[in-house]
């Protein structure tokens, strides 16, 4: 989860799974920060497709019919997500695309398929604005408002009532903050003082001072990559560690971060593959294949987005986009994943999402 690796060929990997198969007689695309400053979760993110592909070809297919998905690199910006999403609808005719890992990236993707009539899968953006993407787009991560009220409401049991929060400003991190500040305060608490700050910065002492004038009971906060990374590292030398960090999504807040500057934190994580024993096998064959754990809990949703998009090929006898959305419209509700029952709502987003009490220890999370 911690490390990053170099990824070779970014641009339009081939995942056909299938020994000596050049050509894959279906074939979807995916969209994932291969590079940039969400390489390390992007990559756990296609390695769960990969995983998916695999079990699929190994069963004999879609319908006979061996699945291939080419994944390209957004590294995290919504001009190359775009640029991505072109390439692959246009030049590899893809009916279908899943991803990305930022709703910054993942809303215009998702919105030029549904303009084009195609599908989508949003597999880990969680901004409430992805909500209003489409008719042609699922998403198998809960969105905002869901994680906002299972955090609030943890910070509450925590005995926190006055709170700080620290979001990056953009889609993402503005929703963050509406919707935990609304459930906060439902809740019985405040949030006394907000930052929303401009991802890529060298340093962020100003504005963490500015927040810390507030004197706080804690600081609850969001962030990933290198800003995290920052945020962290200064948080610790302003002494500001000394009182308590609250990290909404944790496995992306303490990312690539020294384990001194984390430990201790608490916060909230996404329920991913466990509890079942397609989780275990899954969990299984990540550590063979990969030879490390699962980086983070988002392969596994990228893992039931194929998946999902497999059932509904299968339903409809066919990859064509009008028959796939027909059959998306029955099959994706209903889906049961890695992650859990979909139970989606009209706007096909998940009306309920596992997440887990976790804290960091080493530079790793652990059950709370």
């Amino acid at each position: 989860m911690k490390k990053m690796f170099p990824f070779s060929a970014v641009t339009g990997v081939l995942l056909s799974l299938v020994a000596h198969n050049a050509l894959a007689d279906i074939t979807l695309g995916a969209i994932l920060p291969l590079t940039g400053t969400s390489a390390s979760i992007g990559e756990d993110q296609r390695r769960g497709i990969e995983l998916a592909v695999n079990q699929i070809n190994a069963a004999g297919g879609v319908n006979g019919e061996k699945l291939q998905v080419i994944v390209e690199d957004s590294a995290g910006s919504p001009v190359t997500g775009l640029s991505a999403v072109r390439k692959l609808t246009q030049v590899n005719k893809v009916p279908l695309v899943v991803g990305d890992f930022s709703s910054s990236v993942t809303i215009p993707v998702g919105q030029y398929l549904v303009k084009n009539q195609l599908l989508h899968i949003n597999i880990s953006g969680t901004s409430a604005d992805i909500r209003k993407i489409g008719k042609t787009s699922w998403s198998v991560i809960g969105l905002d408002d869901l994680s906002a009220r299972f955090s609030a409401a943890d910070v509450r049991k925590l005995g926190y009532s006055k709170v700080a929060f620290v979001a990056p400003d953009g889609a993402y991190g503005q929703g963050m903050a509406q919707q935990f500040a609304k459930a906060f305060e439902a809740a019985g608490g405040k949030v006394v003082a907000k930052v929303l700050y401009t991802s890529g910065q060298p340093s962020y002492r100003r504005e963490l001072e500015q927040i810390s004038r507030a004197q706080p009971q804690a600081y609850v906060y969001t962030s990933y990559g290198q800003d995290a990374i920052v945020l962290n590292r200064e948080a610790w030398e302003l002494g500001l560690h000394n009182t308590p960090w609250y990290g909404m999504y944790l496995t992306m807040a303490i990312a690539d971060s020294p384990a001194q500057y984390t430990n201790g934190q608490l916060g909230m994580e996404v329920g991913g593959a466990s509890g079942n024993q397609a989780a275990e096998a899954y969990n299984q064959q990540y550590q063979a294949q990969f030879k490390e754990k699962p980086r983070s809990v988002y392969g596994s949703y990228a893992y039931d987005s194929i998946m999902l998009a497999a059932a509904a090929i299968k339903q409809a006898h066919s990859s064509a986009p009008a028959a796939m959305i027909t059959a998306m419209q029955t099959v994706a509700p209903g889906f049961s994943g890695l992650t859990g029952k979909l139970d989606l709502d009209s706007d096909n987003q998940r009306q309920s999402q596992p997440y887990l009490n976790v804290k960091a220890q080493n530079g790793e999370l652990v059950a709370r």
